[in-house]
């Protein structure tokens, strides 16, 4: 099943209103409404035709303070069809973005949505653990967020601020 027949079927199911669809040509994937993820999600994986009963991948993307968007990306596969899908969620970039946690329908989503939350503090809803996985628990920020600002000093240590290198052409 190609990208517009997924895309034409989610259509047939929600109505038009939660969905968006990129034509880029090495960019295409679907975006859905934040409130309406989790339903989609769960179609996506239980429909029988669609059957998307691998999540591939979770990734957290800010666009920094002058798009003021953040967006989760998922890439799905169904391993019985051999078709994927690349679905985003957008929303505002605001302190607490919040996204419906897939980790019922995927058990993968569960160790994906707690890294995507500790580097960029997307918040899962509905998540049963969301708790940070890389970084120590009273971690100040979220490091892949595009205005963190490394905390100075760590349990009376110092933390070392490293600049990034600048690419040569």
């Amino acid at each position: 099943m190609t990208r517009n027949e997924i895309y034409t079927r989610l259509i047939d199911q929600f109505g038009e209103e939660p969905f968006d669809k990129s034509d880029e040509e090495f960019n295409e994937f679907i975006a859905v409404d934040t409130g309406q993820w989790y339903q989609v999600a769960k179609f996506l994986h239980n429909d029988p035709d669609l059957y998307f009963d691998s999540l591939m991948c979770i990734t957290g993307v800010d666009l920094g303070p002058k798009d003021d968007v953040m967006e989760v990306v998922y890439d799905l596969h169904s391993m019985r069809h051999l078709h994927k899908i690349t679905i985003k969620v957008i929303g505002p970039r605001e302190e607490e973005f919040r996204v419906p946690s897939v980790e019922s329908i995927w058990r993968i989503a569960d160790w994906h949505e707690r890294e995507i939350y500790d580097l960029f503090g997307i918040l899962f809803d509905g998540h049963r653990n969301l708790r940070r996985l890389l970084l120590p628990d009273d971690w100040e920020g979220h490091p892949l967020r595009k205005d963190y600002e490394v905390q100075e000093y760590y349990h009376g240590i110092r933390v070392p601020k490293i600049k990034p290198k600048k690419l040569t052409p």
